[in-house]
């Protein structure tokens, strides 16, 4: 694959991890604004449908239960990871986006260690979720060293 393909594919897998880095953001923030009863009567709304058509849908009933027994520590425990995971995050993808120096180390760090987690979470869960979302974050790693190269070897060749 040429240089300028694997630029590409760089940019893009920034560009999506600056969007779910904002999807984070905003849903912790709303996580730590909104009250446990709000939580439980929005997924009554949402299984609704699904639970009239078939009371034992397994997922619909799996969201319902996870939406009853929430509790507050939960709430502030996922309000505040989400937020400050997704604020890391968009600091990186600014960093990356910006071509700062910086930036290169950091998202190498803060990547290894949300993989290190993400594999952590599927010993536990086995979740293909965390699995495939752990192998993108393993691909973007690999798209941040081989950029972290090309800016160091440019900036070796203009500082001479």
């Amino acid at each position: 694959m040429d240089e300028r393909r694997l630029r590409q594919l760089f940019l893009i897998s920034v560009i999506l991890k600056g969007i779910d880095a904002l999807i984070e953001v905003i849903g912790g923030l709303a996580l730590a604004f909104v009250s446990l009863r709000q939580i439980s009567t929005l997924a009554g709304w949402l299984t609704r449908g699904e639970l009239v058509e078939d009371p034992h849908d397994v997922i619909a009933n799996a969201l319902l239960h996870f939406a009853k027994t929430f509790s507050i520590s939960s709430k502030d425990f996922y309000a505040y990871y989400l937020a400050s995971h997704g604020a890391i995050k968009l600091i990186m993808v600014a960093g990356l986006l910006a071509n700062r120096k910086w930036a290169y180390p950091f998202g190498l760090v803060v990547m290894g260690l949300f993989i290190a987690y993400q594999l952590y979470e599927y010993a536990h869960t086995f979740s293909i979720g965390m699995l495939l979302l752990t192998l993108f974050d393993v691909v973007v790693v690999w798209l941040i060293w081989h950029e972290y190269g090309l800016v160091r070897a440019r900036r070796a060749t203009t500082a001479r």
